[in-house]
């Protein structure tokens, strides 16, 4: 299983736009991928209930974890999408 961890980079955090750019870059990956916040429990992040359900703020950290053929590449590309601040583009 691959695993990256990215701090949240959107001025608001993952909600609404950002989130909605998030969840359909995860789901584009075909594989089933997760994201926890610190000491919490993954959720589905092919879900927009779920990702906006982390609460995820500017500069809190999140663990990413996906399995499968191209998993390596797929966390890192999701990683440049968090790393960027979505709201300003």
């Amino acid at each position: 299983m691959a695993t990256r961890t990215v701090s949240i980079a959107s001025s608001v955090g993952l909600h609404a736009r950002p989130a909605a750019m998030f969840v359909q870059a995860a789901t584009s990956t075909g594989l089933p991928v997760t994201i926890a916040k610190e000491g919490g429990a993954p959720v589905d992040a092919r879900s927009i209930l779920g990702v906006m359900a982390l609460g995820a703020k500017h500069g809190e950290t999140v663990t990413l974890e996906a399995e499968g053929d191209g998993a390596d590449a797929a966390l890192d590309s999701l990683v440049a999408l968090l790393e960027r601040d979505l709201d300003a583009e």
